[in-house]
């Protein structure tokens, strides 16, 4: 903790060397450690480890993956956000996609809220029921800022069957990405009886009209 705590990548590379420890905790606490060495030694080191049986490991290296930023973490992450069968790893993989922020992540976290649809097409996959993910893969699909996540958070937010943090995350995100398609939808929950989501579409509303005049 102390090495990762000097962010200095000489201190980083010492910690490294931690991530083979036999035990699990003292393995996470590295992964922690490693944000200050360049991405090309990092990913490589942590990869191996989302395949650790030890859930709170998986959590924690796909947390220090999200921090290196680096592309080379996309594919294992949406294999856990996919694939992991603990929450708790899957929500650490949302997470951490939106950190990179890479648009190849668009679709697996776009599933992830088509899964909850009321489309027909939705009902074929098994719906997410954890908040939190679905709150991480909206926020996500902001903060990589692709219209191709616009179709699929403009029906998270319209889907009065979601909770409120969902569809109000939704909205945030519709406002980052700023485009237009999403005003009609943003205009309805402004509406709503429930203030906070109510500001937030308008905040979004907001947003994207600035977008126009500036």
């Amino acid at each position: 903790m102390r090495l990762g705590a000097l962010r200095r990548a000489e201190a980083s590379r010492v910690a490294l060397t931690s991530l083979s420890d036999p035990f699990p905790i003292v393995q996470a606490t590295a992964a922690n450690a490693l944000a200050a060495l360049p991405a090309a030694e990092s990913v490589p080191a942590l990869i191996p480890l989302l395949s650790t049986k030890d859930e709170f490991l998986r959590q924690q290296v796909c947390y220090a993956l999200g921090v290196t930023r680096s592309r080379a973490a996309v594919a294992p992450l949406i294999e856990r956000l996919t694939l992991d069968k603990l929450d708790s790893v899957r929500a650490a993989a949302a997470v951490a996609l939106g950190q990179i922020a890479d648009e190849s992540a668009v679709v697996a976290l776009a599933e992830v809220l088509t899964s909850n649809s009321s489309t027909a097409g939705a009902k074929k996959r098994k719906p997410e029921k954890n908040e939190f993910i679905l709150r991480a893969a909206a926020h996500s699909l902001g903060q990589i800022r692709s219209r191709a996540g616009v179709p699929v958070l403009i029906e998270t937010l319209s889907n009065q069957t979601n909770a409120a943090d969902v569809r109000r995350e939704a909205a945030t995100s519709l406002g980052l990405i700023g485009d237009s398609a999403a005003v009609p939808a943003l205009q309805a929950a402004a509406g709503e009886a429930d203030s906070s989501l109510s500001f937030t579409a308008t905040e979004a509303l907001r947003r994207i009209n600035s977008r126009k005049t500036s």
